[in-house]
């Protein structure tokens, strides 16, 4: 039975994902995530809805894979050798655009996370857990070469310290992050906490 949902989900180029993917994100940005329904996306991607269900499933798990395919680079993919030079390439991959379209709807749908927990375990199954991962890993790797002190204090707030940027600059200066500013953020507040 799984090899044949898998061969299902498999007739799915990686073209018309993207293109599905893309639809999703333009009708959230449009209408919000309470709003978004599978029939909208059907209509709009020219799919039927069990085409949709059978691919991904659920509304939450369509919109965080959605989500998810935005990133142009995982974290668990980068190893240059040192701490620096691994957030220099995930600054380098960035897209200044693709991060303010990100912030945006990421921002619309802080409410439906508290109000749909599917939503929130989807988003934190498929999207934010992964990339959790992949930055522990970037960091316990700089342990490991002895660029960061294993007792360092910061360590288990970094996370905290780069989400805290795309929360706090939209508040504080009404503009989202753009690679510019993870670069002076890195440099000015998390290498100085890391000691790097």
């Amino acid at each position: 039975m799984p090899e044949e949902v898998a061969s299902r989900r498999s007739r799915i180029t990686p073209e018309r994902e993207a293109e599905l993917h893309g639809a999703v994100l333009d009708l959230l940005g449009e209408v919000g995530y309470e709003a978004l329904t599978m029939d909208a996306v059907a209509a709009r991607t020219k799919s039927s809805k069990a085409t949709l269900y059978r691919q991904w499933g659920s509304k939450p798990e369509l919109v965080a894979k959605a989500l998810r395919c935005t990133q142009p680079v995982s974290l668990r993919e980068i190893d240059t050798g040192s701490v620096r030079g691994d957030f220099a390439l995930m600054v380098e991959h960035s897209d200044d655009a693709q991060m303010a379209k990100d912030t945006a709807l990421m921002r619309g749908l802080a409410h439906a996370v508290h109000e749909s927990p599917e939503l929130h375990q989807a988003l934190r199954d498929l999207l934010v857990d992964p990339e959790l991962n992949g930055l522990q890993m970037m960091l316990q790797r700089g342990v490991e070469r002895g660029e960061i002190a294993p007792d360092c204090p910061a360590l288990d707030f970094v996370p905290h310290m780069l989400l805290g940027a795309f929360i706090a600059l939209p508040l504080i200066e009404d503009r989202t992050v753009d690679r510019t500013f993870l670069g002076q953020f890195l440099d000015a507040v998390v290498f100085p906490a890391l000691g790097v």
